[in-house]
């Protein structure tokens, strides 16, 4: 793979974290493909299926960020690897928890599968449960319910 289009590939995994930041769900056209796959239990089917749950979090989290640590190209061109933070204020329904008004940060492993451009399938590792316990819908683990 040339440095050109890894550099593309790169520059796609930033303009997720952008979009997620931006809150404009219809940014998502510009990154993934109308038959997307989501490998994700909270996402439903294809490009309206990412664009309902970005619409669900961001109700919740209102002040959403997003940020890229790291995205790296696989060497073929064919994936994109992202490891991003997410935070904001748990201020609205999230995942069915009402509003608590505290702040949160979570980290995610983000891998794609790219075709002309855009993403076609996703896989992630989400750390939910450090979510869940910093709003207070759960204890931490080894506390008294």
């Amino acid at each position: 793979m040339n440095s050109a289009v890894s550099s593309d590939l790169v520059k796609l995994g930033h303009l997720f974290a952008e979009i997620m930041s931006s809150h404009d769900v219809s940014r998502l056209d510009e990154i993934k493909a109308i038959n997307y796959v989501n490998h994700n239990a909270f996402a439903e089917p294809g490009l309206e299926g990412s664009k309902k749950v970005l619409a669900a979090i961001i109700a919740g989290v209102p002040d959403l960020k997003v940020t890229a640590e790291d995205v790296f190209a696989s060497a073929d061109g064919s994936r994109v690897v992202g490891r991003y933070r997410y935070e904001g204020t748990h201020a609205g329904n999230l995942l069915g928890y009402p509003a608590t008004g505290r702040p949160f940060v979570m980290r995610s492993i983000d891998i794609w599968r790219v075709e002309h451009g855009r993403f076609v399938e996703h896989w992630d590792e989400l750390n939910t449960l450090d979510v869940f316990v910093q709003i207070g819908a759960v204890q931490p683990p080894g506390q008294p319910a």
